[in-house]
């Protein structure tokens, strides 16, 4: 019960929020350049990083130069101003002063700048200044209203509709605040037609995950085989269900808190892991990886990337390059 009336103090404190910016668009700073903001009601665990990567390759494919702009969530050190994780040609920064998802982005799309700030605006002016940035890609920026977007674009998991505010739930809103979004994208095909008629958006796609192919540290491919399957994720069983299913013999899971700093003693329990089990080798994420490395000298491992797909795709990537043309004449930004 008391959990229930701390949700509903607080659900309606960021819904008064949400129309507070709404009532006054001239207190949101505006970058020159257009802004595509992905993000979800939910705290944790809903592929936003994924899709992200998703809509820069996309823009990439468009001729665009985009930017990525994070917050840098839980990394060790948060130094003031802007850190430049990646200047679309070489990583700058890394994982304790990066975060462990913007220095993964960085890794994978070498040439898309990454820049990691509390005051995104900050980051912002300085990708269009010095990094010739055509576009910026906000990561989990639904809830980050003092940038304005002209695009915003939302995650749903059909989970999301039976579930509360914090604390008692894991909404960071109330799920009434998916009707703002310009889109949803909803976890699963077969989940699009319910979450539809509930949020009442006009615009859905759906989002499928895949498992991209499994790598050694030196790049070398490595096939399915028996593990012992590491995650410090939101959501670790879904990752230990997605090796089981695409042909992965996990013989043991060892689950994390989403972002752990994992310890050499955390190192020595997979390893301990692996010599009862009989798996030859450690395998985790691509995010995992990042903060594992550091560490991981003795340890044998392997990390495996995720990827997502939006369909329809055609119509997806004809909507989000429409608005972004739109967008760019209407603020006379290029």
């Amino acid at each position: 019960m008391i959990l229930d009336a701390i949700s509903a103090v607080y659900a309606a404190a960021v819904a008064t929020r949400r129309r507070w910016y709404a009532g006054n668009p001239a207190r949101q700073k505006r970058l020159r350049r257009p802004v595509i903001s992905l993000g979800n009601l939910r705290v944790g665990g809903s592929g936003k990083t994924p899709l992200a990567a998703h809509v820069a390759r996309l823009l990439l494919d468009a001729g665009e130069r985009p930017a990525i702009l994070s917050r840098g969530y839980r990394r060790r050190v948060a130094a003031e101003g802007v850190t430049v994780v990646s200047d679309g040609t070489h990583v700058l920064a890394d994982v304790e002063s990066a975060g462990d998802e913007p220095l993964m982005l960085a890794r994978s799309l070498p040439a898309v700048p990454v820049l990691v700030s509390a005051d995104r605006y900050l980051a912002g002016t300085l990708a269009e200044a010095q990094l010739g940035v055509t576009v910026h890609v906000l990561d989990d920026g639904f809830q980050h209203l003092a940038l304005a977007r002209d695009i915003d674009v939302l995650l749903v998991d059909v989970e999301d509709l039976a579930d509360r505010p914090l604390p008692a739930g894991r909404l960071r809103e109330p799920i009434s605040a998916a009707s703002v979004a310009d889109a949803v994208i909803v976890s699963g095909v077969d989940q699009l037609e319910p979450v539809r008629r509930r949020l009442g958006v006009a615009r859905t796609f759906s989002l499928k995950r895949r498992l991209g192919a499994a790598r050694f540290p030196d790049g070398r491919p490595l096939a399915p085989a028996a593990v012992v399957a590491v995650a410090g994720i939101a959501r670790p069983q879904r990752f230990f269900d997605d090796l089981r299913a695409a042909g992965w013999v996990v013989a043991e899971a060892l689950a994390f808190p989403d972002h752990h700093w994992f310890t050499s003693g955390d190192v020595d329990r997979m390893m301990k892991a692996c010599a009862e089990s009989g798996a030859p080798l450690v395998l985790t994420t691509e995010k995992d990886a990042v903060r594992l490395e550091r560490l991981a000298s003795d340890l044998a491992y392997a990390a495996i990337p995720l990827a997502v797909e939006i369909e329809p795709s055609d119509e997806f990537n004809q909507w989000m390059l429409s608005r972004l043309q739109t967008s760019s004449a209407a603020g006379g930004r290029r």
